[in-house]
């Protein structure tokens, strides 16, 4: 059976723009699912606009990579049932709560979630419940195949 993991803006832009850690983001597409809340969309848009007013992308490179994300093969998930519990959860780490939208997705549906976002992990391993922490995985973690 065919793992679904909940992925991050920091996955899927690795996807389509090489940076640190494409060739691991790309290696997690060989034998799994994923899933991401509808958030993901808008933070992996504005992640391409930052880069393009950085220079590191030109306005064409940047609307082609867009076009790939929104072709790639996440199942996008509404929200509902999830902004309380990820409201709660920023509240008692002290992250964001754009960020906890993504493992209360995990969390409802036994999944894991990945993650490039090494100071998500940081919080989430100091702060978070054992049971929550414990489907939060580094991008490294995955594409090396530990559990």
């Amino acid at each position: 059976m065919t793992e679904t993991l909940v992925i991050d803006a920091s996955i899927a832009v690795k996807w389509v723009v090489e940076e640190d850690g494409t060739p691991q983001a790309l290696g997690l597409r060989r034998g799994h699912r994923f899933a991401a809340p509808e958030l993901l969309t808008v933070e992996c848009a504005d992640i391409l606009w930052k880069k393009v007013q950085r220079g590191e992308l030109s306005r064409e490179e940047a609307t082609l990579a867009a076009r790939l994300l929104e072709r790639s093969d996440i199942e996008l998930v509404g929200m509902r049932g999830l902004v309380a519990k990820a409201t709660e959860l920023a509240m008692d780490i002290g992250h964001p709560a754009y960020d906890c939208i993504y493992i209360c997705l995990a969390a409802s549906r036994n999944w894991r979630f990945v993650t490039a976002d090494e100071r998500l992990i940081r919080v989430l391993d100091q702060k978070a419940p054992r049971e929550i922490a414990g489907l939060c995985v580094r991008l490294e973690q995955v594409s090396s195949g530990s559990r």
